[in-house]
């Protein structure tokens, strides 16, 4: 059975962002021994929503949206600077809100700061009266993210090409610099399948959802075969399957070494930062449970 990379969801929402600092989480992360830290993204909330949240079973929202929450991209460049080789990521961003070059550009300098360390998750979105807050259109919000993925690449070159989209004009002669240090993978979160045609077709993987207490081994290898399926025909390859675990470390245990059989490459996983040994106990557990060890 081969290794499972484990990623550690930092403190970056609700009432322990001014309890546990947010550099001392990722780099107890990294001296753990986990592969990666990852940040989520809402650039505004609201007191009440028709929204349905896909990941709930009544559609409802499972937290109290009046908490702080750290912007992402600035949570992530402080994790980065805490840190020296752990992998920074977000999972995910909600791409079509922020201004494509500006998005771009953005991250290729963190990916130069932290020395190639960036991993993009993104996805459509949810939440209909966050992008009316945002004067963002709510039902372009698909086509609006394949074109910010294809504005990104080509913005990493340096020399983007001008183009004319549905939803934005990249003028000719524009330069975006820096490039980035290393091909920063861009993980196309989502369970619709519209997320699993954008991850055949523009991702370089898949980043999964699921509750611990729900892990449905089925839909996650129903997806992993249905993105290769369409990025072989596509003469693409599909790569790396992330899957994004919230719950308790006792239920992600009892899934890691199923999940790793299916082939999924990487679990993000809640941390207790408030224990001291959060982050060691929580490593060694995944890493024993992995391995068809008790813990």
């Amino acid at each position: 059975m081969s290794s499972i990379r484990i990623g550690a969801k930092l403190p970056d929402f609700g009432p322990i962002v001014n309890e546990v600092p947010l550099v001392d989480a990722a780099l107890r992360a990294e001296e753990a021994g986990f592969d990666s830290v990852w940040t989520s993204d809402h650039i505004v909330m609201v007191r009440k929503t028709d929204s349905k949240y896909p990941y709930s079973r009544d559609g409802d929202l499972t937290w109290d949206p009046a908490q702080p929450r750290f912007d992402a991209l600035v949570a992530m460049t402080a994790a980065a600077t805490a840190t020296t080789h752990v992998e920074v990521g977000v999972a995910v961003m909600i791409a079509a809100l922020r201004n494509p070059l500006v998005l771009a550009t953005q991250l290729a300098t963190l990916d130069v700061l932290s020395g190639g360390r960036v991993a993009f998750g993104v996805g459509a979105g949810w939440l209909c009266e966050e992008f009316e807050a945002l004067e963002v259109p709510f039902k372009s919000r698909g086509s609006r993210l394949n074109e910010w993925i294809d504005i990104a690449r080509d913005c990493w070159t340096g020399t983007p090409r001008g183009h004319v989209y549905e939803h934005y004009t990249l003028p000719d002669d524009v330069l975006c610099y820096p490039t980035p240090a290393h091909d920063i993978p861009i993980l196309v979160g989502g369970m619709s399948p519209a997320a699993l045609t954008r991850a055949a077709l523009r991702g370089n993987g898949w980043l999964a959802f699921q509750r611990a207490d729900a892990v449905d081994l089925d839909a996650l290898e129903a997806g992993i075969a249905t993105i290769a399926g369409k990025a072989a025909a596509a003469d693409r390859q599909a790569s790396r399957t992330v899957l994004r675990l919230t719950g308790s470390l006792d239920l992600a245990a009892r899934a890691v070494a199923d999940l790793t059989a299916i082939g999924v490459h990487e679990v993000i996983v809640e941390v207790d930062w408030k224990r001291s040994d959060g982050p060691r106990r929580t490593i060694e557990t995944l890493r024993k449970a992995a391995a068809g060890r008790k813990a």
